[in-house]
């Protein structure tokens, strides 16, 4: 059986979660392939609210398989905080696996991360502060810590004492922050190895063993594509490659083994932290989508920018993951606008009109977005369960935006509950 890859196709916090949940109802294993615990789902489930950072959405499925795999980066204290939630609310964490090749996140890292970030002041990236791109650094400089090491204390103590030769030094001379001791960080670790070690495994074999066997597998990302940190709005980015061809190497298998490609796009946009975004609203608009979106992160609580749904980017995000299908969420957000807009095209400072994305930094921070103007509707439309019943404003919301980015677009997001969707279609 091939793999499915759900992608977010703006800066994140597009609805990914629910869309995984609804996917995960019908999946045998369901697999975190990237980023960290600065990003998390909010799922509905009747009268429950889930807010996951790190276990994947499967979670909430009896016998689902869900899998953190070695392409992310683990806060061993947050990870087992959250698996201790889930458990005391009558959630089975016994199908979940983590990756011994995954890296973690120590305490250095989450001390690095926020001393960055002030000493850059105006022009800090807007992290949460969490260690992500820290730990990420260590990965790519060979000297991290993977969840492998939490099962071989001597070893632990040794690579932790390697990193903090040089970490040590640049905390207290560059940041002026305390020194750390290899042996207290791995003493105060070993609470969580004992938690940890029966979850970690060898999570490629697993993963490829569940598509051998002919399994409905789920792969999902953290953040979006355009914080991408080769492909995004660098440096505005994450640290880690939200986009769809990171599955197979975070997850651990081959680019053969994916033959669908769900991207996930908000019927309108948001954006958290720093970095240019075109279709910002300052105004009345961008205020009713934050409130009745209730835009604060799941992760941070940070509040979210507003804006109108940017073409020019999504079909970006299409073009470098390969969308094959498009979900819409969070359309019920947009009733009650006299005119919603579209952006489809971009304005630089020189005048040129641009279709497609910039590649330059400096062209992108400069273009306004040229907008395209379609009837509002009125409707309450979270009952809508059938295209046909959705307003003839909102279809024609919908059908002009998979026109543009030339991928049908397969689910429909009608509400905040789990169901108020409407899928199975094809726009």
């Amino acid at each position: 059986m091939p793999a499915t890859v759900v992608v977010g196709a703006q800066w994140g916090d597009e609805g990914k979660g629910k869309v995984v949940d609804l996917l995960a109802e019908n999946s045998d294993l369901v697999a975190r392939y990237q980023g960290g615990n600065n990003a998390g789902h909010t799922i509905v489930a009747g009268d429950e609210t889930y807010k996951l950072h790190l276990v994947p959405s499967g979670v909430l499925y009896p016998g689902t398989l869900c899998v953190i795999g070695t392409g992310t980066v683990v806060d061993p204290g947050a990870l087992v905080t959250e698996i201790n939630a889930l458990e005391s609310r009558g959630i089975s964490l016994d199908g979940l696996r983590l990756s011994g090749n995954a890296h973690l996140i120590m305490p250095y890292h989450v001390a690095l991360d926020g001393a960055s970030e002030m000493r850059l002041g105006k022009f800090s990236i807007g992290t949460t502060r969490r260690g992500i791109g820290p730990c990420y650094q260590d990965k790519a400089s060979r000297i991290g810590i993977r969840a492998q090491d939490l099962l071989d204390p001597k070893i632990l103590v040794r690579k932790l004492e390697v990193a903090l030769e040089l970490k040590n030094d640049i905390m207290e001379k560059i940041y002026g922050l305390p020194r750390m001791s290899a042996q207290e960080i791995a003493d105060g670790l070993i609470p969580y190895a004992t938690r940890l070690a029966p979850f970690i495994s060898d999570t490629s074999l697993l993963v490829d063993t569940a598509l051998r066997n002919g399994q409905n597998v789920l792969l999902e990302g953290a953040q979006g594509t355009m914080l991408d940190l080769d492909h995004g709005t660098y440096p505005f980015v994450t640290s880690s490659n939200p986009i769809a061809g990171a599955a197979s190497v975070g997850i651990g298998i081959g680019p053969t083994r994916i033959t669908r490609v769900l991207g996930v796009s908000k019927a309108y946009t948001t954006r958290v932290g720093e970095g240019p975004f075109p279709t910002e609203l300052d105004d009345a608009d961008g205020q009713r989508m934050l409130e009745r979106g209730n835009e604060f992160g799941t992760t941070t609580g940070r509040q979210r920018r507003c804006g109108w749904i940017d073409l020019v980017a999504l079909r970006y995000a299409s073009r470098l993951s390969g969308f094959t299908e498009l979900a819409l969420t969070k359309l019920d957000v947009l009733s009650g606008f006299a005119r919603v807009r579209i952006c489809d095209a971009y304005r630089t400072r020189e005048g040129e009109l641009l279709r497609d994305f910039p590649y330059h930094q400096t062209v992108f921070h400069g273009c306004t977005p040229v907008y395209h103007d379609l009837p509002g509707w009125d409707d309450d439309i979270t009952e809508c369960r059938d295209l046909k019943s959705l307003p003839t404003a909102a279809r024609t919301y919908v059908e002009t935006i998979a026109e543009a980015v030339e991928v049908p677009i397969t689910l429909i997001g009608t509400g905040q509950g789990r169901h108020q969707v409407i899928d199975t279609v094809e726009v």
